[in-house]
């Protein structure tokens, strides 16, 4: 099945158009620690999850550049149902590596979604025709909404050293754990998921490795530019453009209320009449707009890499991920400077720069977007030094 492939014009059109509901949603979002139904067919109704899906089953194969710019549309509207959206793209992506029958029985369901993680936090036993899974992930964001999780696992077994593996699971395989009470991206629903006695077969099992390195076992996806891509990079440049988004929309909550403000306890009548305002102002839609290059820049690595059919390099990897560092590192310093100029009333629930400060803060936690983490990464790469992780 094929389908009319909307341009990236159009999609991020549709997903500005997402604007008024997702906002509308965002507070029950974050009340209830789960996105919202109607925002959940909002973003189906507008193919927000065929992005990353084969054109055979009805998908669009996007382009990151397109990810980007369309979790930027969403991200202004509420962060949480953005970085969903966003973190759905890398699962469905990780989905199209594995053997094209089972990519067969995943794309099956109509706007499927697919969430995931990299952590290998469970292990699998080797049994006839597969493994058996057991083992428990955390952060498990949009598991609530999911047809399929991709989990990572440790196989061990008697003839064997351990070794890691991906797995396609059906969430009907899996338990959810409601554990997700949080300060930051409260309506994500990122619970934790437990495997009990789990049974993979193995078409659904890929080695990590081999994965992380870019061998994937699909034929059909082979030639596909956006499916020749190794993982890290692909996942870094799925994940920017929330961040962007956020921190467009500090700027714009500061700026809706600027008119009506002045500086209590000051001369100043209008806060927009003040120096002080100005700079902040001038400062902070800077670093939006260098937090904006980074991950435009990551992009379009990523997209031109997939069209060429290129090699990466060390330092590309690591670029990749040190320019995801950048985006959260600047979009978190642009976010905190027009909170700061906020004043006091920014801090009542009804007012929505509260909560785009702790979803930025959120962020910029993740163990893979950490700027710290990532600029040592880059750093240990520019000095000749072998790289302290696998996942590049």
């Amino acid at each position: 099945m094929t389908t009319e492939v909307p341009t990236r014009e159009q999609l991020v059109r549709r997903a500005s158009e997402l604007a008024p509901i997702l906002r509308k949603n965002a507070a029950w979002s974050e009340e209830n620690r789960r996105i919202h139904g109607e925002s959940i067919e909002a973003l189906a109704d507008a193919g927000i999850f065929k992005l990353r899906v084969p054109a055979r089953y009805g998908g669009y194969e996007s382009d990151t550049r397109t990810l980007v710019d369309v979790a930027t549309e969403l991200g202004r509207a509420d962060g949480s149902t953005s970085w969903v959206a966003s973190v759905y793209w890398i699962p469905t992506w990780m989905a199209c590596t594995f053997p094209d029958q089972v990519q067969d029985e995943v794309f099956s369901t109509p706007d499927v979604r697919i969430c995931g993680t990299l952590s290998p936090s469970a292990m699998a036993a080797p049994v006839d025709g597969g493994v058996v899974v057991n083992g428990k992930w955390a952060f498990v964001s949009g598991a609530l909404h999911a047809q399929w999780q991709v989990i990572v696992a440790v196989v061990v077994g008697a003839e064997s050293e351990p070794y890691p593996v991906l797995g396609l699971v059906p969430m009907s395989d899996l338990q959810i754990v409601d554990d997700w009470h949080t300060s930051g991206l409260k309506g994500t629903g990122s619970v934790s998921t437990i495997a009990a006695d789990v049974f993979v077969p193995s078409e659904r099992i890929l080695p990590l490795p081999a994965v992380l390195q870019g061998q994937y076992a699909s034929q059909l996806n082979a030639g596909v530019p956006i499916y020749r891509t190794p993982l890290l990079p692909v996942a870094s440049a799925s994940s920017v453009g929330t961040v962007v988004g956020l921190a467009k929309a500090a700027g714009e909550a500061f700026f809706e209320r600027l008119p009506d403000r002045k500086i209590t306890y000051t001369g100043y009548t209008a806060q927009a009449e003040a120096p002080l305002t100005h700079l902040q102002v001038a400062e902070a839609t800077m670093k939006v707009d260098q937090a904006e290059f980074h991950a435009h820049r990551l992009a379009t690595l990523v997209d031109g890499k997939g069209v060429e059919g290129a090699q990466w390099s060390l330092q590309e990897r690591a670029r990749a991920r040190a320019d995801m560092g950048m985006v959260c590192k600047l979009a978190k310093e642009a976010v905190d400077i027009f909170s700061t100029a906020s004043g006091g009333s920014s801090i009542y629930s009804d007012q929505p720069i509260q909560r785009i400060s702790r979803d930025v803060q959120a962020v910029n936690l993740h163990a893979l977007m950490h700027p710290n983490t990532n600029a040592e990464l880059y750093g240990r790469i520019l000095c000749g030094q072998e790289p302290n992780t696998f996942y590049l």
